[in-house]
């Protein structure tokens, strides 16, 4: 009954991913993380977000390029998003409504100049003069981080920890100049 749901259950977040284009064919709907969708779905070329945010993966174990999708219809991502082989894993955001802090550090293993955000910047190099991103500490809320100023280009969700070279985690070559709060947007 709708009284024995908790604001747990409310705040989970809800996907439903569909083979082919258009929301048909099989589907697989998700309410949590999978590491691998490829045991439900052979191909995965639209899906629905009914509720909650998502970080989608076009590999599987959340690597690869990532794209964050919000509540809506995704009739065609792939189009979209230019990605060849669609969708291979997924992550759901939980909901936070607290505060954010990260630092941010110029070089690996927390090297160089550091800066602590408490809020987005739309460009880090406009903000701190700082042209390199390469680690990061996660303190407190979810983060988008983008490869380019004004949140655009290639993205990476950060929670909470800490990412001590985003070379080794399959980022070469990839700096980060902006990053944005996840904000109870949902």
């Amino acid at each position: 009954s709708p009284r024995s749901m908790s604001t747990t259950d409310m705040s989970m977040g809800k996907i439903i991913f569909y083979e082919d284009r258009n929301f048909q064919g099989r589907s697989y709907e998700c309410m949590s993380d999978c590491a691998d969708m490829s045991s439900y779905l052979s191909r995965c070329h639209s899906c629905r977000v009914e509720s909650g945010c998502f970080m989608v993966y076009d590999r599987p174990n959340y690597m690869g390029n990532q794209y964050f999708m919000r509540r809506g219809e995704y009739a065609d991502y792939m189009s979209m998003m230019g990605w060849s082989g669609g969708i291979r894993s997924c992550r759901m955001i939980p909901m936070y409504r607290g505060s954010y802090r990260m630092r941010i550090y110029e070089r690996e293993n927390f090297g160089g100049q550091m800066y602590e955000l408490m809020d987005d910047c739309d460009s880090i190099m406009d903000r701190y003069r700082m042209s390199d991103c390469m680690s990061c500490h996660v303190m407190d809320g979810h983060w988008l981080m983008y490869e380019q100023p004004h949140y655009k280009g290639r993205m990476m969700y950060m929670r909470p920890g800490e990412y001590r070279s985003f070379r080794e985690m399959g980022y070469g070559g990839t700096r980060f100049m902006s990053m944005r709060r996840i904000m109870d947007m949902c």
